[in-house]
């Protein structure tokens, strides 16, 4: 009917632009708009529930458990301080390590969480050396994005993508990881080149540093050991899970109730506090709303404009989503975008019958990347400045934008390159 599709284009541009505004949290707007599309009839309550990618929501939520457990007993804290003390106070090795490993958690953890356990331990470190913080933060930010982009758990639009395409932990591994690397290698060379000269410090100043007990981080021992058993698990079940038959969410959610069942020093209820339920919500809401537009044929619409407008040519479609999602990504929230550009890459491989390989990755490297942007490009570049500025260390859009922005340009025009070589000659 012509008036559902009036309605659901209205409804979708309107909690879209709460969502960008941030007038209403984004998960009241999404949930109100997914929950009128059915009051309206667009979708019955059976279609509403079945939009729903429940390998998504089943990973997320999993993933969130696992993290929430690992993170009490204090061995992210260890690892950042233990690496600090590696470089030997050394102020421009410790950016690298910082970086390194702001990444490597990036890409096996919420980016978001990762954040939050390495930034307050960077303020204790460079209190001491007496430098400005903002070098390790910018990296830390762009460590994070980066490292997120490089596997299916990393970032939210690689979980969507996912749960979407029935991708797996090995595709996106094989896939992104040599670009991310790349990406990686530059971006930090780039920043150790710009901040160098402000990151020198006495002798004494770095034996401050060699004085921190990086062991008396770990609070309870114990169940480190049972957290990184499990995520180790965790880890090799993604790895094989599209050989034996499993959804990565299975796996996510088999290692969350081993790990609940084995920790057992707190009640189910205080463990499933560490879920974010609004971001799980905001899911919900969206794949509804996504749900609505493709049932009365917007998204099969704006597929066949796309293929119009680049003559059906998959190179050219795939450097176009590629640059778009990095753009739009780094000035609003990647993961509607993601929602909705997952269905439309389907409408145009239906159109076409072809391999839409590269337009996943492009997808993927534009959502995640193109965060690096702006500080409000992604929930952990808003983290990390919300954190500075309770320790009196404002960073302002301008002071991130000359750095993020120009980085994030290079690391798509790397993207490109790739992309256009491995895939489309």
């Amino acid at each position: 009917m012509d008036w559902q599709i009036y309605f659901s284009a209205i409804l979708f541009i309107t909690v879209y632009a709460f969502i960008v505004t941030e007038k209403i949290h984004r998960t009241v707007v999404a949930l109100l708009g997914a929950v009128l599309t059915v009051a309206f009839g667009v979708l019955t309550q059976t279609e509403a529930v079945a939009a729903v990618d429940f390998n998504t929501i089943g990973l997320l939520i999993g993933m969130m458990i696992l993290v929430g457990i690992t993170r009490r007993s204090g061995v992210f804290e260890f690892l950042a301080i233990y690496g600090a003390q590696k470089t030997k106070g050394d102020p421009v090795k410790l950016l690298v390590v910082l970086a390194t490993i702001t990444a490597l958690a990036s890409a096996f953890l919420d980016n978001v969480t990762t954040v939050l356990l390495v930034v307050p331990v960077t303020f204790a470190i460079t209190e001491k050396l007496g430098v400005h913080p903002f070098p390790y933060l910018l990296v830390e930010i762009l460590a994070s994005n980066i490292g997120g982009t490089a596997t299916l758990i990393g970032d939210p639009p690689n979980i969507m993508i996912g749960g979407g395409t029935g991708l797996g932990f090995m595709d996106f591994l094989v896939n992104l990881t040599p670009v991310v690397v790349i990406v990686f290698a530059v971006t930090i060379s780039i920043c150790v080149l710009l901040f160098r000269k402000r990151l020198e410090v006495a002798e004494a100043q770095k034996e401050l540093i060699m004085n921190f007990h990086s062991r008396e981080a770990i609070r309870d021992y114990v169940l480190m050991k049972k957290s990184v058993s499990v995520l180790a698990l965790v880890m090799l079940g993604f790895v094989i899970h599209q050989y034996v038959g499993l959804e990565p969410a299975t796996v996510a959610l088999l290692g969350a109730a081993l790990l609940m069942c084995i920790a057992r020093e707190n009640e189910p209820e205080d463990i499933l506090l560490t879920v974010e339920w609004p971001t799980i919500f905001f899911f919900v809401g969206l794949f509804i709303l996504v749900g609505s537009l493709e049932k009365v044929g917007i998204i099969e619409a704006i597929a066949r404009k796309l293929m119009e407008l680049t003559h059906g040519s998959m190179g050219i479609t795939a450097i176009l989503i590629l640059w778009m999602s990095a753009i739009f990504s780094a000035f609003v929230d990647n993961i509607p975008f993601t929602a909705t550009m997952i269905p439309l890459i389907k409408s145009i491989g239906q159109l076409t019958g072809g391999a839409l390989d590269p337009l996943w990755w492009s997808l993927a490297l534009g959502a995640c990347l193109g965060g690096n942007g702006t500080i409000i490009g992604a929930s952990a570049n808003v983290v990390v400045s919300g954190i500075s500025a309770q320790h009196g260390y404002n960073i302002t859009f301008m002071d991130y934008l000359k750095y993020g922005f120009p980085l994030m340009l290079l690391s798509i025009i790397i993207s490109t390159l790739y992309v256009w070589l491995r895939y489309l000659t």
